[in-house]
């Protein structure tokens, strides 16, 4: 997944600049390492960006490519975000071997995901079923439909499109339904603050209505202080100066789930985002995250 991101971005890249000379360098990450159970050990999403931010910092990069999702709130010293490209698909799918719909899955049936989030959502639109722990890239769980006998997996429907495997989802739940992870579908390109030609480069294929949304979701984020392991989304949708964002957090089991919208002018993107946090907060957010915490 990883290269076929930096694949994307390169051909923006391109585009923008033709004839550029782009040097794709690999870097293997904690998280790329570390088997699931055990990435606990680090924060969860600087395991898939540690070892990048180091080169980048070094100068054996010029320029990262992350999904903004996995990307902290807090980046490295000296680094920023240069670019934010137009936002892929952000919702999320169904993959079943059978096509059915979501609605259409028989009563208790086995669906895979990693996601907390995923999962809260998933039980509290149907407590019948019975969601089972899967990890792996998006092959291997693919794979394990069939494997391990399951009814159907939830993936995200950007990372689906950028493998070329689109024509797998059989329902696509609406963001009302299954608000997505923070930033999902979002690329970043991250750079030094001080290396002004990467950045008057990568800023040609930035994106103001996905900077401001994901800003705006990050906001939230930070604000109720959530991480990988506590199931909370948010969404927005910034067009011109108008700004909308949705977001939740759930009990891990999908019982408790507050939810809320607000709009905003886009200029106070992050601010919109804070408010948003602080009013799940205080409409039941703030007791679902002390009894995740206990």
């Amino acid at each position: 997944m990883a290269l076929a991101q930096t694949d994307i971005v390169v051909r923006m890249l391109r585009r923008a600049s033709p004839g550029l000379d782009v040097q794709v360098v690999p870097v293997a990450t904690l998280g790329d390492i570390l088997p699931p159970d055990r990435r606990k050990e680090v924060d969860g999403k600087s395991a898939f960006t540690n070892a990048i931010e180091k080169q980048l910092v070094a100068g054996g990069v010029d320029a990262a490519v992350h999904s903004m999702k996995d990307l902290p709130n807090e980046i490295g010293e000296g680094l920023t975000i240069g670019a934010t490209p137009v936002r892929g698909d952000a919702r999320d799918a169904l993959v079943t071997l059978s096509r059915a719909s979501f609605h259409d899955l028989p009563k208790g049936a086995k669906v895979g995901t990693s996601s907390v989030r995923r999962r809260a959502q998933l039980l509290h639109l149907r407590e019948d079923l019975k969601v089972t722990e899967l990890h792996g890239n998006v092959e291997t769980r693919l794979k394990k439909i069939g494997e391990l006998g399951l009814d159907g997996i939830i993936l995200a429907v950007a990372g689906l499109e950028r493998l070329g495997l689109r024509k797998y989802a059989s329902y696509t739940f609406g963001t009302e339904d299954m608000i997505p992870a923070v930033s999902q579908g979002v690329l970043t390109v991250e750079t030094r603050v001080d290396d002004e030609s990467t950045l008057d480069l990568v800023a040609s294929i930035d994106d103001k209505n996905t900077r401001c949304a994901s800003e705006c979701e990050r906001a939230f984020s930070n604000s109720l202080g959530g991480d990988c392991y506590v199931p909370i989304g948010a969404y927005a949708e910034a067009n011109g100066e108008h700004l909308k964002v949705s977001g939740m957090v759930a009990s891990l089991d999908g019982r408790k789930l507050v939810k809320a919208t607000l709009e905003g002018n886009a200029s106070a993107a992050r601010n919109l985002g804070e408010t948003l946090a602080t009013t799940i907060f205080e409409s039941g957010g703030k007791q679902i995250l002390k009894e995740i915490a206990a």
